[in-house]
């Protein structure tokens, strides 16, 4: 399904159409329609962003139409052309309209014939000079030789695995090492690029490793859940580098090598016996690497960065804060697990699949795209529960409502006896909120008979026993006990019947 959402998130970070088609893995003209369908429905990124894929399909498009099928042209022959004196693309396209015009068939616009050409010579392996813009890219990579920390305890060299980033209009570069290339790594080894950059580029381009992409078929690439929530984060698109293609990322490669030469190569004879340590003299090191003047231009990369650096993206206001996610089905509890610790979701989700966000200090849980509810983090309270009452179905809220006090209060609109035996439930329980059950099971029994009938079935219940239950007290509303002043006993047995056999009842002379 098209990615509606990142489409407009990235049109309005001022991405270009052909670069947005290439981050979401569609065609530059699905770019385009989208966009001018939004632009006629008046539906921007601010309005969208709450939004659901789905929904935004039936704002854009209530009824999909087919979609034009569009001539594709010779490009072998093209190429050919293109090796001619005089002969530019431009040409070549109008002649390439005019016999579309011809033939009745619909040409592709001057943009997409362009592109296309591109990518058939990356395909045949061509090389074209790419004028880089200047805050538009930055490529990232882990070098392939690694550094050593001496581990004071065994005397044994640990690897530290270095990572690169670069700005390839200045060439300006980061590196830092670390212990592991797992996705907190690399996560924290962007984070910490940005910072030293003072800024973000507008696009992105990785490996295409498993810390950043989750898989990678024929039609589309599938960006890691996590690394993309980091590009949002921080306002770039993300555009992997395609497989077995290093031109991609050409500017990273080649400096991942002479890193590795100025860097890893220079530190070789030395101890380092902390990660600190290494990344100290990493620090050093780059300093001279970035400082250095260039062989065949005037200038350096940091002096090249200087010019580069307004033309960056500003960092948000606070750095991206990793999280990790998981799906789960929500229980008829209607509370979900994280670390042994259960929160509350919305009851009307309970059997449905949701997403976890779990960060250092918040537990989201999002349903189709849409964030449904958020907990702050707890850590020293495992097995307990954190529950907002909104969240609860009518019922459970109206009955975590009562409490001691408005037992007593609804009990007092009844009758001093009433109050007498809440009291005594109330007194007679280990947790005042043990005896909650049968406080509110007495004062139901006011709706079933009435509140006069109550209120003498307690005090005939409290002449009878100092310890009164709620089944002692629906037993005498059963029974004929409760004499008004107005009405007589429906028998004369009546009168003298009680909830305790008398002495007349044993007797064995009768």
């Amino acid at each position: 399904m098209t990615n509606y959402r990142e489409i407009l998130r990235l049109q309005s970070l001022g991405i270009n159409n052909s670069q947005i088609a290439e981050s979401c893995y569609c065609s530059r003209t699905t770019v385009i329609s989208i966009l001018q369908k939004a632009q006629e429905k008046g539906l921007t990124w601010e309005t969208a962003k709450d939004m659901a894929d789905k929904e935004i399909s039936k704002v854009l498009f209530p009824t999909e139409k087919a979609k034009s099928v569009y001539k594709m042209p010779d490009y072998e022959y093209v190429h050919r052309e293109m090796a001619k004196s005089g002969v530019t693309l431009t040409l070549l396209w109008v002649e390439y309209c005019e016999e579309c015009r011809q033939n009745g068939e619909i040409p592709y616009k001057s943009t997409q014939f362009h592109k296309y050409y591109s990518d058939y010579v990356a395909k045949t392996k061509a090389t074209m000079h790419i004028n880089r813009k200047p805050g538009e890219l930055m490529e990232v990579d882990w070098a392939g030789q690694t550094a050593g920390i001496i581990d004071t305890d065994t005397g044994e060299v640990i690897e530290a695995y270095i990572f690169v980033a670069v700005l390839p209009y200045s060439g300006y570069a980061y590196a830092e090492a670390f212990l592991s290339q797992v996705q907190e790594s690399w996560i924290t080894a962007h984070v910490n690029a940005y910072t030293f950059f003072g800024g973000v580029s507008r696009i992105l381009v990785p490996d295409n490793l498993k810390t950043g992409v989750d898989a990678v078929t024929r039609t589309e690439t599938v960006i890691n859940k996590v690394y993309q929530e980091m590009a949002q984060h921080y306002g770039t698109a993300v555009i992997p580098a395609r497989i077995r293609k290093p031109k991609d990322k050409a500017t990273v490669e080649g400096s991942v090598g002479i890193i590795s030469t100025w860097v890893v190569a220079a530190l070789r004879n030395r101890q380092f016996l902390s990660l600190k340590e290494l990344n100290e003299a990493i620090r050093e090191k780059l300093f001279d690497f970035n400082h250095k003047p260039f062989q065949r231009k005037t200038g350096s990369r940091a002096l090249a960065f200087e010019s580069e650096k307004p033309f960056l993206l500003p960092l948000p206001a606070h750095s991206f804060e990793m999280s990790a996610w998981k799906i789960v089905t929500v229980p008829s509890g209607y509370h979900i697990s994280a670390d042994n610790h259960y929160y509350s979701v919305p009851f009307e989700y309970i059997g449905q699949k949701v997403e976890v966000r779990l960060t250092r200090n918040i537990v989201e849980v999002v349903f189709e795209g849409s964030r449904i509810c958020s907990h702050k983090r707890e850590y020293d309270q495992p097995g307990l529960y954190t529950t907002n009452n909104a969240h609860m179905p009518p019922n459970h809220q109206q009955y975590i409502s009562w409490n001691g006090e408005r037992f007593l209060e609804e009990a007092a609109k009844i009758g001093c006896n009433t109050v007498t035996v809440i009291n005594i439930f109330l007194a007679g329980a280990k947790e005042e909120k043990q005896s909650y059950k049968n406080c509110l099971s007495l004062l139901k029994l006011a709706d079933k008979h009435s509140s006069e009938l109550l209120e003498a079935a307690c005090a005939k219940t409290l002449s009878l026993t100092p310890k009164p239950t709620v089944k002692i007290i629906q037993t005498v509303l059963n029974s004929n006990l409760i004499l008004s002043d107005d009405k007589t006993p429906k028998s004369s047995a009546a009168k003298n019947q009680g909830l305790i056999r008398g002495a007349e009842y044993y007797r064995r002379d009768k």
